[in-house]
């Protein structure tokens, strides 16, 4: 549809003070806007005081088509390039363009991964472009390239390499020729021998010397300011993304017979690089920013982001004036006004963002130029829409229609499901697709055996009709590739009993126990390893399980296998997380299984105390199995030992342990980590003796030798136990023992220990484990030892902990501050740090911290202190850790 009056809206109302505008636009907008911004390049490149050379003058030669994934882009893209190229090519509806045949040249360059283009490739494909187009030498650019090339590519052909790439077959083999032609005229041109003229460095160097020197001979050159600059930098990947500007020269000196303009259509752009690394997208930025003369068409999923002050010192040109066009507010693919240097340079495709719904809303109905649809009811009908053009459109009708009954229409008018998007959506499927696409709607995403499995056919084929349609998005790097568009999924869940073929409460039932069940049989097909698989199988299974009440089944099973890594990512589905507290309790055993997995994901960033309050909720509820009500208590039991609650987890760990369940193991080390805790270092000490690897007897014993203060000796038991558990391919086991490590090597080590403290962190990088990142944190304050400027790290870590609700950590982090002081000196610090120690540990738990802070300074304990039973005397401890301290001050001599 094209622009104009919305007749429908106009005969809907009999208030003739309402405007009312069509905003619908087929892909005839995006033309109309490409077109007329070429217009306007074309002006500009020709203009008098146009000047390739200006590096300071803002660019406003980028044209961005974005939108949602699978709105056609890549299509647009690839018919906006045939339409340059070929006016045949073109739809009538588009119309002439308004520049001289055969002047255009447009080159589309594909981003996506899958494409495989580097760097290197897309400032080669714009060169080969211009040799296919041009037929000849570009001398300046040409130079640098063959420099280039022989450093970094030495001993290998470029014509092989475009060979190879399928470079060659899309443009020809010509600019190897053209590249040697232009090194054989420059040596002639500075009058090289024969044989030295082949060589590329030999020629560049003498051509620098004759730009240097202005000699008359090399004049053709001389024209080319930054020439000499350029063949004098490091021929690398950072100079090769300069020497674009050499190409802007050259084509801006092209006689006009020869004239053309490059219009570049960058495809794809989202795959250029995440948000926190720029690197490709900084070079490629400085390529459109040197070709001022070329116009860039770029379409991707998201806003081009140049124009943000903000990414200052990330990119090398940003802000409002570098690029006034980007910084406009975007041009919605509803209307095409001619871009200008003041805007309308981003245009949305498809789906609208949430300012563009509000904008369309606002345009739709007005009178006397100000919106008739309310602030609050933009708000709402933009948040249901999903941005999908066709709900806002009937918003506007239930609108209208409301005002003729004259009452006001309210917000919760549009709390409200349109049965007219799945007629539209049914419209033209099949029964089977229609059965199909009712299955995947109990689905996050899907692929194609488990949609088919979902609907309970024995043949994919339906599936595989169903994702060509339009409201099937597709991401093809996500676990499953496919997902309905949020507004359609949502829609006919709700809005299906409005359909001639509409499904009965008990056929949604038997849809959800057949996907639930596929997405079963696809966990249990995988690898074991596949922590991807595991986590999106049990987001999906999860919701399914508690939305329509089924039982259990392999969830359990996947429960056991999730808390197996350690790894902890968030698993509860957001709808079905009652971590806010809004719900009361769990009703059902699926209810209690999410309840269960979001305490043991989120405790990662709450207070220890919230959780134990929650898993309390759940085990009340009394609706887990046995075995998983055992992961309850035992996680409790580690809560309430985490919050300073000893006696509490003693009985939680003594009552997992009786239970003789998959945790027993763990809890047994529970209760030796108590005996430990109390100062009952041979109980403890035994009790490792009998853990073997599921009870982790190596972190046991090492959390024994570091007290006794013999770090080496933990040292190397918390190695074999990170060796143990990569062994055992158990990521977060793995990384607890380095951190801990790290920590027992920086007592003797400190050298050593920045190598354990960046191992630890390299092993954290991809878990969410909040103690063990605290352990590391603790480990770099005792290898700081002894260095002033430590209180404030101090200090930040004893806030992080209480945040947490870590409160067994204090007294290892004050324990840590004491060897600080103690090499030190400071006695009246390590005396505040005894007192709190003293405080924290009243409770008998780490008592033995003030032993162990009294014997680094080589104080005396006080008559009436009982002391822990150490495993080889008071006074050998003693000694060993008045050792490490004096060591240390020897160190820091």
């Amino acid at each position: 549809m094209t622009g104009g009056h919305d007749l429908r809206a106009l005969f809907s109302t009999n208030d003739r003070t309402v405007t009312a505008e069509e905003a619908f636009t087929n892909r005839q907008a995006q033309w109309t806007l490409v077109a007329d911004a070429l217009t306007e390049h074309l002006q500009t490149v020709s203009s008098p005081g146009f000047d390739v050379e200006d590096f300071e003058a803002p660019r406003n030669n980028v044209i961005v088509l974005h939108g949602v994934g699978g709105i056609g882009k890549t299509t647009l893209s690839r018919k906006l390039e045939a339409a340059l190229a070929d006016a045949g090519q073109r739809p009538p509806q588009w119309g002439e363009p308004g520049w001289p045949a055969g002047r255009i040249l447009p080159v589309r360059i594909d981003l996506a991964r899958s494409a495989g283009t580097d760097f290197e490739q897309l400032v080669l494909t714009i060169r080969l472009a211009l040799a296919a187009r041009l037929g000849r030498p570009l001398p300046a650019f040409d130079l640098a390239l063959r420099r280039y090339w022989e450093a970094t590519h030495p001993g290998e052909p470029i014509e092989e390499y475009l060979r190879r790439g399928g470079l060659a077959a899309r443009f020809g083999q010509t600019l190897p020729e053209q590249m040697q032609s232009a090194l054989g005229e420059a040596a002639q041109m500075l009058a090289l021998p024969g044989m030295l003229g082949s060589v590329v460095g030999q020629v560049t160097g003498a051509l620098v010397r004759a730009l240097r020197e202005r000699r008359q001979t090399v004049r053709a050159l001389s024209g080319c300011a930054r020439l000499a600059d350029l063949l004098e930098a490091e021929p690398d990947l950072d100079a090769l993304s300069y020497y674009p500007h050499l190409l802007a020269w050259e084509i801006s000196r092209l006689p006009d017979r020869k004239r053309v303009t490059p219009v570049i259509l960058l495809d794809t752009f989202e795959d250029v690089g995440d948000r926190t690394r720029r690197d490709l997208e900084r070079m490629i930025q400085r390529v459109v920013w040197l070709m001022p003369n070329a116009l860039w068409v770029i379409t991707g999923r998201g806003r081009l982001q140049w124009a943000d002050e903000g990414l200052q010192g990330q990119l090398d040109f940003t802000g409002p004036a570098a690029w006034p066009g980007l910084a406009a507010a975007d041009t919605p693919y509803t209307r095409t006004p001619l871009p200008t240097s003041s805007g309308g340079r981003q245009v949305l495709v498809g789906d609208f963002a949430p300012e563009d719904c509000d904008d369309y809303l606002a345009r739709r109905l007005s009178r006397d130029g100000q919106p008739l649809i309310p602030d609050d009811l933009r708000t709402v009908i933009t948040g249901r829409s999903h941005g999908l053009p066709l709900y806002l459109d009937l918003s506007v009708m239930r609108f209208l229609e409301i005002r003729r009954t004259g009452r006001t229409p309210t917000p919760g008018d549009f709390d409200h499901d349109f049965p007219a998007l799945i007629t539209r959506t049914l419209a033209d499927l099949t029964p089977d697709e229609r059965h199909v696409l009712r299955s995947v709607s109990l689905l996050d995403a899907f692929d194609l055996p488990l949609a088919t499995r979902a609907a309970g056919l024995t043949h994919e084929a339906p599936a595989m009709r169903l994702i060509e349609r339009p409201f099937v998005r597709e991401n093809p790097f996500g676990l499953w590739p496919y997902h309905l568009h949020g507004l359609i999924r949502s829609t006919i869940q709700s809005a299906d009993d409005h359909t001639d073929d509409r499904w009965s409460r008990a056929d949604w039932q038997r849809a959800a126990e057949r996907a639930f069940a596929a997405l079963g049989e696809q966990w249990q097909a995988g690898s074991d390893r596949d922590r991807l698989l595991l986590v999106g199988c049990l987001r999906q299974g999860l919701r399914l399980a508690a939305t329509h009440r089924l039982e259990l089944g392999w969830l359990t099973d996947a429960a056991w296998a999730y808390i197996s890594d350690s790894v902890w990512e968030p698993i509860a589905p957001p709808d079905t997380d009652s971590s806010n507290g809004d719900q009361s309790g769990p009703f059902t055993a699926a209810d209690a299984l999410v309840e269960l997995l979001s305490a043991l994901g989120r405790r990662q960033h709450e207070h220890r105390g919230r959780t134990v309050a929650r898993l309390t909720t759940v085990l009340d509820t009394r609706h887990l199995p046995a075995g998983l009500e055992e992961m309850a208590l035992y996680y409790r039991a580690k809560a309430y030992r985490d919050t300073g609650h000893s006696e509490e987890a003693r009985r939680g760990y003594q009552q997992v342990a009786d239970g003789n369940g998959r945790l027993a193991p763990a809890a047994r080390r529970g209760l030796a980590h108590s005996a430990r805790l109390a100062g009952d270092f041979p109980t403890a000490h035994a009790a490792a003796q009998t853990l073997g690897w599921e009870g982790r007897h190596h972190r046991v014993l090492g959390d024994l030798w570091w007290l006794q203060g013999e770090p080496e000796r933990a040292a190397a038991a918390y190695l074999a136990g990170r060796t143990e558990a990569e062994q055992h391919g158990v990521a977060g086991e793995a990384a607890h023992n380095q951190a801990l490590r790290a920590f027992a090597v920086a007592f003797y080590d400190p050298h050593q220990a920045d190598d354990e403290i960046d191992l630890a962190h390299q092993l954290l990088a991809n878990l969410d484990l909040r103690a063990t990142t605290i352990n590391a944190a603790i480990a770099a304050l005792i290898r700081d030892a002894g260095t002033p400027m430590l209180d404030d790290r101090i200090h930040t870590l004893r806030t992080e902990i209480d945040i947490a609700g870590l409160t067994s950590m204090s007294p290892t982090l004050e324990l840590a501050a004491a060897f600080h002081q103690a090499v030190l000196g400071d006695h009246d610090a390590l005396a505040a740090t005894l007192s709190r120690l003293r405080e924290q540990t009243q409770d008998g738990d780490y008592a033995y911290y003030t032993d162990i802070a009294s014997f680094m300074a080589n104080l005396p304990l006080p008559d009436d202190h009982t002391p822990p039973h150490w495993l080889d005397g008071e006074q050998a401890t003693r000694a060993r850790w008045r050792t490490l301290v004096t060591a240390r001050q020897s160190h820091r001599a």
